[in-house]
């Protein structure tokens, strides 16, 4: 993930954390900031020292930076996001990870609640819904 889509400075971080939005599920802490005049969106990752070692947390933050990175295109582009890792993160895959972000930012209002919900046509073909937008 490009560097322009990362929260760098402690202040941003702050800023985000005093006038930010918090939504939680037993996984992660997401805040969240609407910022109108940003031309995309950024994250900022939180994993503590009791996620783990340093390979468990920088393998937290590879997979949290790459579910963003597939979620680039159903993201709104004006947020800064914070996401702080809780301790089961820490024997998670890629796929759980995926989902439960996906879960915190509908709990947000971030995504709609039907984002990757699958439906069926009259033809038997599996359709998914992404951002109401329907994809084969």
């Amino acid at each position: 993930m490009k560097k322009t889509y990362r929260i760098k400075k402690n202040s941003e971080y702050q800023l985000v954390f005093k006038n930010g939005k918090s939504t939680a599920n037993r996984q992660f802490v997401i805040y969240i900031l609407n910022k109108p005049a940003q031309p995309n969106f950024r994250i900022g990752l939180s994993v503590s020292k009791q996620i783990g070692n340093a390979v468990v947390r920088n393998k937290v933050k590879r997979l949290i930076r790459e579910t963003f990175q597939s979620l680039i295109e159903d993201l709104p582009n004006h947020y800064d996001f914070v996401i702080i890792a809780r301790k089961p993160t820490s024997s998670m895959n890629f796929h759980e990870v995926k989902s439960s972000i996906i879960h915190i930012l509908k709990l947000a209002k971030i995504l709609p609640r039907t984002y990757g919900h699958i439906k069926k046509h009259n033809k038997g073909n599996v359709v998914r819904k992404f951002n109401n937008r329907e994809r084969t």
